[in-house]
């Protein structure tokens, strides 16, 4: 008499803190790469493509987990010594690929921004091939470059960084990345500074020479050094805004976008454009200069402090007008109305809004381009572009901030 038939046991997945050795796929957003245990799939951090580690699970999710390589048993020729002490497993979270040589640096980010044109733009290899998608560095080497700086405070009230994908302060002597100036900055523990009314320390060392410490209680910054309001030099213009506003963190960032934009759209005079998500106003001055006097540019912003900055700093550009309102609102509600012809959508890294492209009008004259300037997105954060059945074209292109 033959017993029950029995199943064999479900296999168990991964676990927090589990140890496991794996073999390195190809790379991800974020400093990533992707692993596969026993059809699990693992994004690991500190490692390469083609490398054999010892991987620490971190985060257990339904689909997939994190885990951070502790151990590299067969290293990739593009690794290299971190330049900072802190860029490594369970330290600072700042930054995702010191490990890495600088030109495989290159290689990895165009790697993601050809894997996101694939992914979310539909963009098939033989139109990859004809953008010819890369990445060149900016002006100024690797490190000291990063003029804005938010450190955290711990419950001892020292400032410091946090850790990846966690609210834990690490204490660090100084971030190697950040400008020399505010490397300069009594900001942190080997300083003797002590910050105890404080729930984080932003600082800030502007293009202009501007130098500014500011303590945030309650998320208000309250100055503690330097000026209120910073100048900043970028697209031929000066430009004035609080030191807690938004500006890009590399020195050469702004002009580089900026010429990127225009280079891409081509304005042209006469055309109508708009800057959607447009901050203090830095792409827009460049629209307005290419379009002159029989142009118009609306740019739209929602931060109260964005739209001060844009006010102030494009007053002199009479064909601007400043919509102070979300994208997607100014849009339902016909705040801003076609056609127009060109496009700028820089969003922030929650992605663009949603509903934007379902409201797109039609493009005046038979031209139009759309230029996202975005972080690599994931595709719960990134609203898809109009398409050309709705008279606009695919994605333009997508930029790596780190």
């Amino acid at each position: 008499m033959g017993g029950a038939a029995t199943s064999a046991p479900p296999e168990r997945g991964l676990a927090e803190a589990e140890r496991v050795e794996l073999t390195v796929d190809a790379v991800a957003p974020g400093g990533h790469c992707v692993a596969r245990v026993d059809g699990q799939v693992v994004f690991v951090r500190h490692a390469l493509p083609g490398e054999r580690v010892v991987a620490e699970v971190t985060e257990v999710h339904r689909g997939f987990v994190r885990a951070d390589a502790v151990t590299v048993l067969h290293a990739s020729p593009d690794r290299v010594e971190p330049p900072c002490p802190y860029a490594k497993p369970g330290v600072c979270g700042g930054c995702d690929l010191q490990h890495v040589a600088p030109d495989a640096q290159l290689a990895w980010k165009a790697a993601v921004v050809r894997e996101q044109l694939v992914r979310l733009g539909g963009l098939g290899d033989a139109e990859l091939d004809r953008l010819g998608v890369r990445v060149e560095a900016l002006p100024g080497g690797l490190l000291g470059w990063r003029s804005r700086v938010r450190y955290a405070v711990d419950a001892a009230d020292r400032a410091g960084l946090l850790k990846h994908r966690s609210h834990e302060v690490v204490p660090i002597d100084r971030c190697r990345i950040a400008h020399p100036a505010i490397q300069q900055l009594a900001v942190l523990t080997p300083t003797g500074a002590r910050w105890p009314t404080a729930e984080a320390v932003e600082t800030v060392a502007s293009t202009g020479g501007d130098v500014t410490v500011a303590e945030v209680r309650d998320g208000v910054p309250t100055p503690v050094s330097g000026p209120t309001e910073v100048r900043e030099v970028a697209a031929g213009r000066d430009w004035t805004l609080p030191a807690s506003a938004f500006w890009q963190v590399h020195p050469a960032a702004a002009d580089t976008l900026s010429a990127a934009v225009l280079e891409l759209l081509d304005p042209r005079p006469g055309e109508v454009a708009w800057d959607l998500y447009g901050g203090a106003g830095l792409f827009a001055a460049g629209l307005a200069a290419r379009v002159g006097a029989t142009g118009r540019v609306t740019l739209v912003e929602a931060a109260p402090q964005g739209v001060a900055a844009a006010r102030q700093n494009l007053a002199d550009l009479p064909r601007v007008e400043v919509v102070s309102a979300r994208v997607e609102t100014a849009l339902a509600r016909r705040r801003i109305t076609g056609p127009v012809d060109v496009v700028v959508l820089d969003p922030p890294r929650s992605g663009a809004a949603p509903r934007s492209s379902a409201r797109w009008p039609r493009p005046a004259r038979g031209r139009s381009r759309t230029w996202r300037a975005t972080r690599p997105p994931s595709p719960a954060t990134c609203a898809p572009s109009p398409t050309s059945a709705g008279g606009w074209p695919r994605c333009a292109a997508s930029t790596c901030s780190r």
